[in-house]
């Protein structure tokens, strides 16, 4: 991935889950955690969640569309992130999402789809995908979870996949035989808030999810900032290696605007 200031596509990870998209000058961005280091969250008697790090760069004041994952998870969408949405064009999240955060939410289920202009020409086809928030039986606990697919239209035909916080499961097996996206954006971090299981990927996960698109490139986020965190990058790139193919995963430098595309 090209590094530079002035990408026509491009994106920048700015900390969490928390990425921003430029397709063409139209700005997305993913599940804003945009609270400084030190921010906590109490989750129940026995845990809290606490920011390890700070977003790697402020935001732009405006951005066209959230792609929110989720709304009841902190680690998702943090008290900096929430005011943040009221700037926002669009927040394309769960249906249950949208009806607790209401204003310019809108509610999508797996398979349902939004259509954008994109400014450099073309449309940027988003397409709600499934997502599990752990093992199975675990949604009554963690609730409703969407990903999205990003699907240009138009002289540039790509496409990326952003998981959402969610385990590999048989249905990210079958949206792999329907999609083929240059990019899968992870939820990695083995997150492990409530007990002996992990709610986002770990390299078990991110390894199914690898030879699943085994056409893609893997870009983990959720890997590194908080402390419910059980697994990190390092771990991830190990992995890759082990099984001999590394070179099928690209790491995001905080804070600078990486080429999409090559």
């Amino acid at each position: 991935m090209e590094k530079n200031k002035n990408l026509p596509f491009s994106v920048t990870y700015i900390g969490g889950p928390t990425v921003l998209f430029d397709i063409g000058g139209l700005r997305l961005m993913t599940d804003p955690t945009l609270d400084e280091a030190g921010s906590f969250f109490k989750l129940n008697e026995h845990m809290t969640e606490t920011k390890l790090k700070g977003p790697a760069v402020i935001p732009p004041e405006y951005v066209d569309v959230v792609l929110l994952s989720h709304d009841h998870h902190f680690d998702n969408l943090d008290h900096a992130g929430r005011r943040f949405l009221a700037q926002t064009g669009a927040v394309l999240t769960t249906r249950s999402g949208a009806e607790r955060l209401r204003g310019n939410s809108i509610g999508l289920s797996p398979g349902e789809s939004m259509e954008f202009q994109i400014p450099a020409g073309g449309r940027l086809v988003v397409t709600a995908t499934p997502a599990r928030h752990g093992p199975s039986g675990i949604e009554k606990i963690t609730g409703e979870v969407v990903g999205f697919h990003l699907s240009i239209q138009g002289e540039l035909m790509q496409s990326l996949y952003i998981t959402g916080d969610t385990v590999y499961y048989d249905e990210i097996e079958k949206l792999a035989k329907q999609i083929n996206p240059s990019y899968v954006f992870i939820f990695a971090g083995a997150a492990r808030p409530r007990g002996p299981f992990n709610l986002t990927m770990g390299t078990n996960d991110a390894l199914d999810t690898a030879a699943a698109f085994r056409h893609s490139l893997i870009v983990p986020v959720h890997s590194e900032g908080w402390s419910h965190y059980t697994e990190n990058n390092d771990n991830l790139q190990e992995a890759f290696n082990i099984l001999g193919i590394g070179n099928q995963l690209i790491f995001l430098e905080p804070g600078i605007p990486t080429k999409l595309f090559n």
